[in-house]
C-alpha cells in the first residue's frame, strides 16, 4: 500500500453499512489486500465506548474514538473499513481531518436509505421499540441524521444491490489509485 484509506460509510441503521462493508472487506481481499480491517459501529461499541450512552456528547466520543483508530490504520498505511451511523456531520468531518493530516484518504461513502424501507428492514425491531417510546435517542426517530454534503460514493440502497453498490466505491478508490 503506498497510502492508508479508510472507507466510512454512515447512514441510518438498517441502510446496509455493514453489508457493503463486508462485501468490500470480501472484494478487497479477492484482490489480495489481506491486511484490509474492518471497525463495525456495533462491535466497536461493545469493546472501545462500552458505558457510553446516546447522547450527543456520547456519540460524538464514540466516533472520535473509532476514528482515532481509523487514522492509525490509515498512519501506517492499512486500509480500514468503518461502517458506524455517525449521524453529525461535524465529527465526521473532524475524523476526515484526523485521518487527512496523518496522510491518508478519507472516503465518506453515504449509504442512504428512506427511514420506512430501514424499518422494514429491521430485523432487531429496534425502529419499531423507538416508534413505542421504549428507546429514546434513536437517529432517524427522534434523533437527527445529518446526510454529508459531498461523500465521496452515495449509495441509495433502495435502489441499487449491495453488489452494485460495492462496484460503485471499488471504482471510486480504484479510480484514486488506492489499490
Amino acid at each position: 500500500m503506498k497510502k492508508g484509506f479508510t472507507v466510512w460509510f454512515t447512514g441510518l441503521s438498517g441502510a446496509g453499512k455493514t453489508t457493503l462493508s463486508n462485501l468490500l472487506h470480501h472484494r478487497l481481499q479477492e484482490m489480495g489486500v489481506t491486511n484490509v480491517e474492518v471497525l463495525d459501529g456495533d462491535v466497536v461499541r461493545t469493546h472501545l465506548s462500552k458505558g457510553l450512552g446516546f447522547t450527543k456528547e456520547d456519540r460524538d466520543t464514540n466516533i472520535m474514538r473509532i476514528g482515532w483508530v481509523a487514522h492509525l490504520l490509515s498512519k501506517h498505511r492499512v486500509p480500514n473499513l468503518v461502517s458506524a451511523i455517525s449521524p453529525y456531520r461535524s465529527v465526521r468531518d473532524d475524523v476526515r481531518k484526523m485521518i487527512e493530516h496523518a496522510g491518508g484518504e478519507f472516503i465518506e461513502v453515504f449509504v442512504d436509505c428512506p427511514v420506512e424501507v430501514c424499518e422494514k428492514r429491521d430485523v432487531k425491531g429496534l425502529y419499531a421499540k423507538a416508534r413505542a417510546g421504549e428507546i429514546k435517542q434513536f437517529t432517524g426517530i427522534d434523533d437527527p441524521y445529518e446526510p454529508p454534503h459531498s461523500p465521496e460514493v452515495h449509495i441509495r440502497t433502495d435502489q441499487v444491490s449491495v453488489q452494485q453498490g460495492a462496484e460503485m466505491i471499488m471504482a471510486y478508490i480504484s479510480e484514486k489509485g488506492l489499490v
